[in-house]
């Protein structure tokens, strides 16, 4: 009595199927992990601006010490001081109080960590961006000039 009634074409057939909705699993997942990190990558820019544009509200007229402040806020995974990839620009309406202060981070050629995902998407690095604006606070005076 013989138990395997499976003809010789279709003992393959289950190899074939794992192997493609496999393929299609893998490229999901990988998916999802470089989305993961882009989205965590945004997260700490954007908390980083927040920063930057609440230290602009006390000193407006310091664009280096509010790139510096944002900067700071992280070191790990995403090192803002040390990649050059990171690039921080302070823009200031009016350095009175009412003015605003916008500070804007962005990420340069974030790279997408899987091969095949790049090729389906068409650019294997995008960029990633934050803008936070905050009101000035002080000077509470502004001098006018004549």
């Amino acid at each position: 009595m013989q138990i395997d009634n499976y003809s010789r074409k279709e003992r393959g057939q289950s190899l074939m199927e794992l192997a493609l909705s496999m393929t299609f699993i893998l490229i999901l997942l990988a998916g999802v992990v470089d989305l993961g990190r882009a989205f965590f990558t945004y997260i700490t820019l954007r908390d980083a601006v927040q920063e930057g544009a609440a230290f602009g509200a006390y000193e407006p007229g310091d664009d280096s010490a509010i790139i510096q402040r944002a900067a700071q806020t992280s070191n790990s995974p995403v090192n803002l001081t040390g990649d050059p990839n990171v690039v921080f620009n302070v823009s200031v309406s009016q350095a009175c109080a009412g003015g605003e202060v916008t500070v804007t981070a962005t990420y340069q050629d974030f790279p997408i960590t899987m091969p095949f995902l790049g090729a389906l998407v068409g650019r294997q690095t995008f960029d990633i961006s934050a803008s936070s604006t905050d009101d000035v606070l002080t000077p509470l005076v502004c001098s006018s000039s004549s």
